[in-house]
């Protein structure tokens, strides 16, 4: 059950002196918050007008610059803040509060309960009064100072959602520590972050520029678990928890170890992630983090060991970047690489296939297939191209396959209907779309991504559901010929008559009568 928790709930758990909490320095623009620009209602570009007029022109240009929206404006996503939200409850000892509208709130916070979350999801109230003269900013700012306790917490992370961004809500005001315990503001408005696997990394990039920092600045915590002898590859973006493992068997032959995955899990991970001897930006799109690892002075690989081809491309790219000696990288990939066309060979898929999704990693599946012997035609990805998706796009580009970035449902609709695949993977409105046109389908987000993609593991996993749904085209061949027609035309709509008998279809389907109470009233 999703629990959120106001200003007096906190205050309830905490006994912290109010008279230590001073008032803010600035307070939000009034004149940004006038009229219809303050509202959901009033639409993005009156949204991201009134951010501007509150001060908040650096961050959205920042934003339009590291999250390219694209020739089609943004994807159809779920609120882009629950990316943001996710990472920081998934990470120990770390507290999140939301502001913006309850309604948002509510959903979020549903959300990520839905998908798992254990904890509670702190919540500031507010409302035009609070919001136009500032006290919202003196409301965030005590219950941050109520929650930072250093016994329960090393980081406190305030989400600023559409209407208090808009707002110009100042987050940045807000004290950098409490007590030890570090306090990470952010806005992430859904008229300035384009999707959700986006805005992981935003607090992804604003928690490792903090701890990039307090690095520079002197010793920190070591990890959890201690440092490797070796030198580690951090592994950038979220994926199947044996993948870590997969990879790290991977660059053993070559003298390195797999080092902390970026969304970590506890902050002194991000020390441990800066101290790296390379990146692999297994998801491409987490620009922000990319940028505090390059000033960190730390190279950057792009794609992933997946498949045969990737594996050893991405093996060299890495010894390269690590400056692994030639005969040692190749020494690892005769090790690696024949296991992995053994699977691949024992494990084939056959069939038309079109692809699309919104969690980073398209590009990836999309490489297993084909290499898998699918005839895959097209590859959608909600997120934006970027330098590091360059090798998986010219790979699969130049076996046929079209790529489209910053996809939307018409682009992936349209596809379906171009190939008429015998499979589509795609998110929720794909799989309902193709099923209403007798095409099997798998949602992208739960079947296909929540599996191995790495290495050995990765080249038989889809194969078998893939294979299954691929099989299942004469059920949904018997299915559509038995439904023919319910839901259209005149058996559309309420019925506000008895309606008169009519053939039932499945008589000719199962070759016998069939009992027809509705026929037998009229």
């Amino acid at each position: 059950m999703a629990v959120t928790l106001d200003i007096a709930d906190l205050r309830a758990r905490k006994e912290r002196p109010v008279s230590t909490l001073a008032a803010p320095a600035e307070v939000v623009n009034l004149a940004a918050v006038k009229g219809d620009g303050l509202g959901c209602h009033a639409g993005k570009d009156a949204m991201r007008a009134a951010a501007e007029a509150a001060g908040l022109s650096e961050t959205l240009d920042r934003y339009a610059k590291d999250y390219p929206a694209g020739p089609h404006d943004q994807p159809q996503s779920m609120c882009p803040a629950f990316g943001s939200l996710r990472v920081g409850l998934r990470m120990r000892r770390t507290a999140t509060i939301l502001s913006g509208s309850a309604c948002c709130v509510y959903g979020l916070t549903f959300t990520s309960h839905f998908y798992g979350a254990k904890r509670s999801v702190g919540y500031v109230p507010f409302n035009s009064e609070t919001l136009v003269t500032g006290k919202l900013f003196e409301d965030i700012r005590e219950a941050v100072f109520q929650v930072a306790d250093p016994a329960d917490y090393d980081a406190v992370v305030v989400i600023n959602l559409c209407v208090p961004t808009a707002s110009g809500v100042p987050l940045r005001l807000l004290p950098k520590q409490i007590d030890g315990v570090r306090i990470i503001g952010i806005d992430v408005p859904g008229f300035g972050v384009p999707t959700h696997a986006e805005a992981k990394d935003v607090l992804a990039g604003a928690m490792l520029k903090f701890a990039r920092t307090e690095a520079e600045q002197g010793p920190v915590q070591a990890p959890r678990t201690g440092r490797d002898g070796r030198p580690t590859v951090t592994l950038l973006g979220e994926m199947f928890p044996a993948d870590p493992v997969v990879i790290g068997g991977l660059l053993e032959p070559l003298g390195l170890a797999a080092g902390p995955v970026v969304p970590t899990r506890e902050w002194r991970e991000l020390y441990a992630a800066l101290d790296c001897a390379a990146v692999a930006a297994i998801h491409p799109f987490y620009t922000a983090a990319i940028r505090e690892f390059e000033a960190a002075g730390r190279p950057v690989v792009g794609s992933a060991p997946v498949g045969r081809e990737g594996t050893a491309d991405w093996l060299d790219r890495i010894g390269e970047a690590c400056a692994v000696p030639r005969a040692t990288v190749e020494a690892a990939k005769n090790r690696v690489l024949p296991a992995i066309g053994g699977a691949l060979a024992a494990n084939p898929i056959a069939g038309r296939i079109t692809l699309s999704g919104y969690e980073g990693s398209e590009l990836l599946v999309g490489r297993l297939l084909v290499e898998s012997g699918a005839d895959l035609r097209y590859v959608g990805t909600a997120c934006p191209r970027t330098p590091w998706s360059e090798a998986d796009r010219d790979w699969l580009e130049a076996r046929g396959v079209a790529v489209r970035f910053r996809a939307s449902l018409e682009d992936d609709l349209s596809a379906l209907a171009e190939f008429r695949p015998g499979l589509a993977i795609g998110t929720t409105p794909v799989v309902q779309a193709a099923k209403s046109m007798a095409i099997p389908a798998l949602y992208f987000t739960n079947l296909i991504s929540a599996r191995p993609l790495m290495g050995v593991a990765g080249a038989g996993s889809l194969a078998k559901v893939v294979n299954a749904a691929l099989g299942n085209r004469g059920r949904f061949d018997a299915m559509r010929t038995f439904f023919d027609g319910v839901g259209e035309g005149h058996a559309a709509g309420i019925w506000e008559d008895v309606p008169k008998r009519r053939q039932a279809v499945a008589s000719a389907v199962r070759g016998k009568p069939v009992h027809d109470p509705i026929g037998e009233m009229a």
